[in-house]
């Protein structure tokens, strides 16, 4: 008698990074990573991307328009784990250096077809004024070495105070593929 073996499904995400608003600042770009579980593979496309630089829109919206392609495909043998994608966005500030305007995650959609994502994004701040005032002068802004701790529930309890400020926009269509095991 033959084993069975296990059964896997193939979870394909293609869409976008349409926009975002970010009233106070201008000339930013975005980067995104996807976190998934153990038992979840990426199998085709980029795991990660930056984006090009974009200024405000000149009409009321003053929207930051990227259009930054995503498209891959992971495969798991359960639900468990399910990816989030997590974008960070990034800018200059007044002296000139790239610094984080924002973080942000969302579990890509659970069901086929088109879906818009509007996801919170936020900044971690200094606890201190003289902490503040020493970042802002040494241009070194608190921000995560790793931004996939955004989507993680362990590591964010030392995260003392969140600016929950605006929105950015992603529309990924996954489509599942179930692939009896061989």
């Amino acid at each position: 008698m033959a084993t069975a073996s296990p059964s896997v499904f193939l979870l394909m995400v293609n869409g976008q990074v349409e926009s975002a608003q970010f009233p106070e600042y201008d000339d930013l770009y975005c980067k995104y990573c996807f976190v998934y579980g153990q038992d979840w593979a990426p199998t085709a496309g980029l795991e990660e991307g930056i984006s090009q630089i974009t200024s405000k829109s000149q009409d009321v919206r003053q929207a930051l328009v990227w259009n930054f392609p995503i498209d891959v495909t992971f495969k798991s043998t359960n639900p468990y784990g399910w990816p989030q994608i997590v974008l960070s966005v990034y800018g200059p500030d007044v002296f000139g250096n790239d610094v984080v305007r924002g973080y942000g995650a969302v579990h890509v959609p659970f069901s086929p077809g088109r879906h818009k994502r509007t996801i919170p994004m936020f900044v971690p701040e200094s606890t201190s004024k003289l902490q503040k005032f020493t970042s802002w002068f040494m241009g070194r802004r608190p921000e995560y070495t790793d931004p996939k701790v955004v989507a993680q529930g362990e590591g964010r309890e030392a995260l003392q105070k969140a600016v929950f400020s605006v929105h950015g926009f992603t529309s990924p269509r996954p489509a599942l593929v179930h692939i009896k095991g061989t």
